[in-house]
């Protein structure tokens, strides 16, 4: 697509989001992309300081300068009136710093680590810019693409005050879920929408939504979506928004793949990088601790066991399911959370998890992004990553918003010479110890502590039995009314 007609003055806009389509009058020989070069090298040694990562590109319009707290924002009153009423006064690093220019309508290009509160950085903008528009059904105004459906119902439920606050509608398109409920939630007219690309290419297909109309686009997490093998389809989605609107590209890592996209699609960005790529914070410990395989169940089992929550990654769905019914078996309160789950079951398990009802969460990758868990102190890969990016992620779990946590992976002697590469590709020493069940230096570190030995069995809490029991007699109810008329209207018929 020939982006060379969006021009690079668009921070004048106002909060209208440029939905009135009058012509605008670009810069004289203002570059129509974001300063990088056409050719595959940038001529010299590029700085990014972990592997794969690409130089970041220079801002030609300077930026807006970051603001201390959000009544210096020009956003509706509405919006503000919101923020105060979720204690939110003081805007994290990243949002002070992008808002201003994503307010005015300037493309960003920001890296921040997870829990870094990149999610307001662009909901904020977005909903502002929006506020005050209807649209039209099956025609939303504004796009926040993500990589996972937990991602995607993070992303809707952290807008949901605020969009309600200046009377947006927003619509969550995923996939696992029932597509003729997300077709009625955009006939219905949804301002802004919240999807993974798959199931919007979906709804596209099917003549649900058009995206002609789509003013601001967001990329959350576009990394994991390149890794995800999604370029393909998110390249296609962003061919069809309006190609003079604002895009803002966030995500925890930049790596080769992104460089794809902000060279098409961001024009002359705003950049921020709040901290390292390596996302490593001063609240966060990472400990590796070398075990022998005899004595890696016996270990994890202690650990799950500790007072408080954890979530722990393994490389597969199979090795998951094993380790949670292990736990359960010998007292520890786990649910398993991977691909092979419904989305129904995905939810319910998150949201034992976030209220306590479980305090182990055995997890795939699917777990590593898009969810967000309150004082939880330690995330433990069973399984080392393979991957930097992956460990960044998982790790990205605890430690968040300023809270202190501690990432700790459990290595056998044919890893660590692994291990030790992928700490160095992402840019962070860890303590090393090695260590064995039972001993107080796995206590120190993790907390783990013996097991009850009991089983357990995790059902749905009260409440929730309450709610089915409800809505189950209230389908037998309907059933049992609907059989009745059948049964008269028969009856009715044979004596006519």
């Amino acid at each position: 697509m020939d982006r060379s007609t969006r021009t690079n003055d668009r921070y004048s806009r106002t909060r209208t989001g440029g939905q009135s389509g009058a012509p605008r009058t670009g810069r004289t020989g203002a570059p129509a992309r974001s300063g990088f070069s056409a050719r595959s090298g940038y001529g010299g040694r590029r700085p990014a300081a972990v592997q794969g990562e690409f130089a970041l590109p220079k801002t030609i319009t300077p930026a807006l300068p970051a603001v201390e707290a959000f009544v210096d924002l020009d956003m509706p009153a509405a919006l503000l009136a919101a923020l105060g009423a979720e204690g939110m006064k003081v805007p994290f690093p990243i949002q002070g710093a992008t808002l201003p220019n994503t307010l005015a309508g300037r493309d960003v290009l920001g890296r921040g680590r997870t829990g870094s509160g990149k999610t307001l950085a662009f909901g904020l903008a977005l909903l502002a810019r929006t506020a005050g528009q209807r649209a039209e059904p099956g025609q939303p105004l504004a796009l926040v693409l993500v990589p996972t459906r937990e991602l995607a119902q993070q992303v809707t439920t952290a807008l949901t005050p605020y969009a309600r606050a200046v009377k947006l509608r927003l619509a969550t398109v995923v996939g696992g879920m029932p597509i003729g409920r997300q077709a009625n939630a955009l006939r219905n007219s949804a301002e802004v929408v919240v999807a993974t690309p798959g199931r919007l290419k979906d709804l596209l297909d099917r003549g649900d939504c058009r995206l002609n109309q789509v003013a601001i686009t967001v990329l959350d997490e576009a990394d994991q979506m390149a890794d995800m093998g999604f370029m393909p389809q998110v390249t296609a989605l962003l061919d069809q928004v309006r190609p003079e609107g604002q895009r803002m590209l966030f995500s925890a890592t930049l790596d080769r793949n992104v460089d794809l996209l902000v060279r098409r699609y961001l024009t002359d960005p705003v950049v921020h990088s709040v901290d390292p790529s390596a996302g490593a914070v001063t609240t966060m410990e990472h400990h590796v601790l070398h075990v022998h395989g005899a004595d890696k169940q016996r270990m994890t089992t202690e650990i799950a066991a500790r007072d408080g929550r954890v979530i722990m990654f393994l490389d597969t769905k199979h090795a998951v399911d094993r380790l949670t019914e292990h736990l359960l078996s010998n007292g520890v309160r786990a649910a398993a959370l991977h691909g092979g789950k419904s989305q129904p079951q995905r939810t319910r398990t998150l949201t034992q998890f976030k209220t306590g009802h479980v305090t182990v969460l055995v997890a795939t990758n699917v777990a590593a992004r898009g969810i967000h868990v309150d004082n939880l102190d330690l995330v433990v890969n069973v399984d080392p990553p393979t991957d930097h990016k992956d460990y960044l992620h998982r790790g990205g779990r605890t430690a968040r918003a300023g809270e202190s946590g501690s990432v700790v992976t459990l290595v056998m002697s044919n890893q660590r010479r692994e291990m030790t590469r992928l700490m160095a590709a992402a840019g962070i020493t860890a303590l090393t110890t090695p260590v064995r069940s039972g001993e107080e230096a796995l206590n120190r570190i993790t907390g783990a502590q013996t097991p009850s030995g009991i089983p357990v069995v995790i059902t749905a809490p009260v409440a929730e039995r309450r709610a089915r029991s409800a809505a189950s007699r209230g389908r037998r109810s309907a059933a049992s009314g609907a059989r009745r008329v059948a049964v008269r209207q028969s009856a009715f018929d044979a004596a006519a």
